[in-house]
C-alpha cells in the first residue's frame, strides 16, 4: 500500500486548485521516484542484464509500462503546484501542463481533454459499469488453462504442471466461463468454443465485472491512460497491485513456476479452489477501491471540460 499521500483530487474552494507549496510537494515527488524505483528495481536490473522473467515481464510488455514514466510524480487534477526558490516546478515542461503568471504549475485539463478526451469518457464509463456490478469468483482462472489448450506451443518456455493431457482434461472437466476479452481473445481455437461467453471488445463495458483478476490488474491500464491526471501514489497503488494479481494469475495457472520458487495455487483440486477465490475477493476489494479513485479522476476531469 502507499505510504505517500496524495492530494486530494479535484481541489478545493468551489472547484479552484488546491495549492501546493515548493515544500509540500517536494517531499511527495522524492518519496514517490524512491517507491517507483523499489517497485521497478528487478525489472531495471534484469533488462540491464538480458534477462527475462515469465511472471513480471507482463507488466512491461503488455501493458506497456516504462518506469521512467512510472517514476513521474504528477500531483493529479485540480491541485497547482506553488514555485520555489529555484523556479516553478519541474512539471512545467511536460506535456499537458500549464504555467501560471504567479510561477504555479498546474495540469491544463482543456489541452489534456482535447487530446484524450474520448479515452477519458469511455474509461470513466467502464470503470463505473464495472463498479456498478457484483464481483462473479466462479472462473477459477481457467482462461490461462484455456490459452494452452490442445496447443503444443506455449507462450511460456516452462512445462505444464500435469502435461498437456492432464491439462486439457482440466479444461474439460470446467465449465469455462471468462468475461474479459483481453484474455478470451488468446485462448486456442478449440477452448473458443468452450467458454459460455463471448466476449467482445465492442461489449467491453457491457461484460467486464469486478470479480475479474484482468479487469482488476487493468487499473494500471486505465491509470496510465489517464496520465497526469492521476496522482502519483494512486497510479503507484495500481500499479503495485497488478503485480500482486499476475503472481495470483501465474501460480494458478496450468505452468510449473517451481523454478521461480512460486508454489501453485491447484484449482484443479478443491484446495486450490477455495485458496483461488479467497485471494480473488481480496483483489476484488481493493481494486474496488482503486477504481473508485480512478472514477474520480475522470469525473473530476469531465466536470472541468
Amino acid at each position: 500500500m502507499s505510504t505517500v499521500p496524495a492530494p486530494v483530487v479535484g481541489g478545493v474552494d468551489g472547484g479552484r486548485p488546491a495549492s501546493l507549496p515548493a515544500t509540500a510537494w517536494r517531499p511527495l515527488l522524492a518519496g514517490h521516484e524512491r517507491r517507483a524505483d523499489s517497485l521497478t528495481a528487478g525489472h531495471r536490473a534484469r533488462r540491464a542484464a538480458g534477462a527475462r522473467h515469465a511472471i513480471d515481464d507482463f507488466l512491461y510488455d503488455y501493458y506497456g509500462t516504462r518506469p521512467s514514466v512510472l517514476r513521474r510524480w504528477h500531483p493529479g487534477v485540480g491541485v497547482r503546484l506553488e514555485a520555489g526558490p529555484d523556479g516553478p516546478a519541474p512539471q512545467h515542461r511536460w506535456r499537458w501542463y500549464a504555467t501560471d503568471a504567479d510561477g504555479s504549475v498546474r495540469l491544463d485539463v482543456d489541452a489534456f481533454l482535447t487530446d484524450r478526451g474520448d479515452s477519458v469518457r469511455f474509461i470513466h464509463r467502464l470503470l463505473t459499469a464495472i463498479a456498478s456490478r457484483p464481483a462473479f469468483t466462479g472462473c477459477f482462472g481457467l482462461h490461462e488453462w484455456a490459452m494452452v489448450y490442445r496447443q503444443a506451443e506455449h507462450r511460456h518456455p516452462l512445462p505444464l504442471r500435469l502435461g498437456q493431457r492432464g491439462t486439457d482434461a482440466v479444461v474439460e472437466s470446467h465449465q469455462i466461463r471468462c468475461t474479459h476479452f483481453d484474455a478470451y481473445r488468446f485462448f486456442t481455437p478449440e477452448a473458443v468454443e468452450l467458454n459460455h461467453l463471448r466476449p467482445t471488445r465492442t461489449g467491453q463495458v457491457d461484460l467486464d465485472q469486478p470479480g475479474c483478476l484482468h479487469a482488476s490488474m487493468d487499473c494500471h491500464k486505465w491509470a496510465t491512460k489517464l496520465g497526469p491526471a492521476v496522482p502519483g501514489a494512486l497510479a503507484l497503488d495500481c500499479f503495485e497491485l497488478a503485480g500482486e494479481i499476475r503472481l495470483l494469475d501465474m501460480r494458478a495457472s496450468p505452468y510449473d513456476f517451481s523454478s521461480y520458487g512460486e508454489p501453485p495455487v491447484a484449482i484443479e483440486t478443491p484446495e486450490g479452489k477455495a485458496e483461488y477465490v479467497a485471494r480473488q475477493r481480496e483483489f476484488a476489494q481493493r481494486a474496488g477501491r482503486l477504481r473508485a479513485r480512478l472514477i474520480e479522476v475522470c469525473s473530476a476531469l469531465l466536470d472541468r471540460g
